[in-house]
């Protein structure tokens, strides 16, 4: 049994069966099937970036989290992707005498086969959405993603809903 994520896109028309990979270059945790730990997250992403059909979806489906890196939740599983990350980020500054971007940071990740163990990353950042804050400038939500390596996991992936921009 696993959780429930939701996967948005913009409406193209027809339901999809399962989920478009993300292969964008700032894609935060490289190639992947991005999913929101929260409908609210993945409608706020639909209005603000999925919009440029007037439409986007949002699906549903169920990813069991047994083998996803927790860098949420797991005091563990976040040191060691703080260390992964920073550890990357001074070889490449070290080689190429400027921060690393995201691409260059996943690309490393990808040759070094660093996440593969892994079917995923579970992760947060902090929301831009204000409807999801009652207390005045207080963020006190996270905005959960989880980043799929390993499509196989997902069960259930169905359209949840149709929203307009």
């Amino acid at each position: 049994m696993g959780r429930t994520f939701y996967h948005t896109q913009e409406n193209r028309g027809t339901d999809l069966y399962e989920p478009i990979v993300c292969t964008a270059d700032n894609a935060w945790l490289g190639k992947g099937y991005y999913f929101w730990e929260n409908n609210d997250d993945a409608t706020f992403w639909g209005i603000k970036f999925k919009n440029k059909t007037g439409k986007y979806d949002v699906y549903k489906a169920e990813i069991p989290d047994d083998n996803v890196l927790d860098t949420v939740f797991n005091r563990q599983h976040y040191d060691f992707w703080i260390k992964q990350i920073e550890r990357a980020a001074k070889k490449i500054t070290k080689s190429t005498g400027s921060k690393p971007t995201l691409k260059e940071i996943n690309d490393f990740f990808l040759e070094k086969e660093v996440w593969t163990k892994f079917d995923g990353i579970l992760f947060q950042d902090i929301s831009q959405n204000p409807v999801h804050y009652m207390v005045k400038e207080f963020q006190y939500k996270k905005r959960i993603q989880l980043a799929l390596y390993n499509n196989s996991k997902i069960t259930n992936f169905v359209l949840h809903f149709t929203g307009e921009c």
